[in-house]
């Protein structure tokens, strides 16, 4: 067969190989070599040694190599390894032939191991030596193509971050303070998502001076599905309008709070009623009335309320409730506890208490009244953020969330 009779893959994958470097240390071999491939049309360079060829690809890379094994000083062995260390990316990859008259595989594991692509034996022929470099142009055109479309898939994944970093700043804006002093009560916020987004949201809001509402809400999953429960969540309990707050109600013009168990009832069924909406979540939600301390609670699946007494006493409030938005018409019950002067009303997530510690047991109920236990010299938002804290050193994976973590912590201080 005649050399130019090789298929070569209708030329287009020829084409991407262009400059071939010959290294040999037989000037007679390197000009048979050179003679054939620039009859073929290609740019051919040369070195007779493996230090000469590899200053030769320090200024620009060649498409394929030929190089013999054996050649005194660095090897054809040692090139192709340091060849190797010279790429940087899929564009930069040569197609490294290792011209050899060894035939043992265990050499030509070696040869596989350093790099090399493909082996010629020597004498070279001709028409295998194209059939080759015709293979080795096939392999660098997938090569191409693939890192086409990994620079493809990483513009993808970079817009995608870029949005979910807009994403974060827009759901950091849902809670646009971590706390407020109402003058005999003080709220404090705790928001820390396990990813760019999550499904916790915390909040505060209050229609006048006389009391305030909190709440604490987990989304079912995580990621965007989540977060965009939690901000439409947030629309139905905000408190710059409390037109459309659903826990609020007019009374004579003036916005007063709706009892709890009726706000979880009302957004229960706006969401089991809407059928685009697949997740549910779980919330506590507190009115405190700031004349008389008396809280009124509603446990809607989550986590129950913490009450660390002023004393150091402590106790779980509540024994649960259905979640919100898996069932229509459900009822829920009021808790109603008064908090003295000093008093403080925990709620949180269960990324607290189900968090996995070192030993693979979760924190759990127990747990979370010890840190709380720990951080009870510390007020507000350094109270959150010391449980917080303790909470990262016990865990197995520390500082990195496998769930979002939340807290509201509401401290009475009383009237007067």
């Amino acid at each position: 067969m005649h050399p130019e009779s090789v298929d070569i893959s209708a030329a287009s994958a020829a084409a991407l190989v262009q400059r071939v470097l010959v290294v040999d240390d037989s000037l007679v071999q390197l000009k048979i070599l050179s003679a054939m491939l620039t009859r073929w049309g290609f740019e051919v360079w040369q070195a007779q040694s493996g230090e000469e060829a590899l200053a030769l690809c320090e200024t620009a890379a060649p498409d394929a190599v030929l190089s013999d094994w054996m050649m005194p000083g660095m090897d054809g062995l040692e090139f192709c390894r340091r060849f190797r260390a010279l790429e940087h990316d899929s564009y930069s990859y040569g197609y490294f032939i290792l011209l050899t008259s060894k035939s043992e595989k265990g050499e030509i594991a070696r040869g596989l191991d350093a790099g090399a692509d493909d082996f010629l034996t020597k004498p070279v022929n001709a028409d295998e030596l194209r059939a080759r470099i015709n293979a080795g142009a096939r392999i660098l055109s997938m090569q191409r193509q693939l890192s086409d479309t990994l620079d493809q898939l990483r513009a993808a994944a970079d817009a995608i971050d870029r949005d979910l970093r807009q994403a974060r700043t827009i759901q950091e804006a849902l809670v646009p303070e971590r706390s407020r002093d109402y003058g005999a009560a003080a709220v404090s916020l705790l928001l820390k998502p396990c990813g760019h987004v999550g499904g916790d949201l915390v909040g505060m809001f209050s229609p006048d001076a006389a009391g305030l509402g909190v709440y604490s809400i987990d989304v079912s999953g995580h990621g965007i599905t989540s977060a965009l429960m939690t901000a439409r969540v947030s629309g139905y309990l905000g408190g710059d309008f409390p037109d459309q707050n659903i826990a609020l109600e007019r009374r004579g013009g003036d916005p007063v709070f709706r009892p709890p168990e009726e706000v979880a009832a009302r957004l229960n069924n706006r969401l089991s009623a809407d059928p685009g909406v697949l997740d549910y979540l779980t919330m506590a939600y507190v009115t405190l009335d700031l004349a008389s301390g008396v809280a009124r609670i509603v446990q809607a699946g989550h986590p129950p309320p913490l009450l660390i007494r002023a004393d150091g006493s402590m106790r779980f409030v509540g024994e649960g409730g259905l979640p919100i938005g898996l069932i229509s018409d459900v009822h829920y019950d009021r808790i109603t506890l008064e908090l003295e002067p000093g008093d403080r009303l925990l709620l949180y997530s269960d990324g607290f208490t189900e968090a996995l510690l070192k030993d693979g047991q979760m924190l759990d109920q127990e747990g979370l009244q010890q840190l709380a236990g720990l951080c009870r010299a510390a007020r507000g938002t350094e109270f959150l953020d010391d449980l917080y804290w303790r909470l990262s050193q016990i865990t197995r994976t520390g500082t990195s969330l496998e769930d979002d973590v939340s807290a509201a912590l509401v401290e009475y201080r009383g009237v007067g």
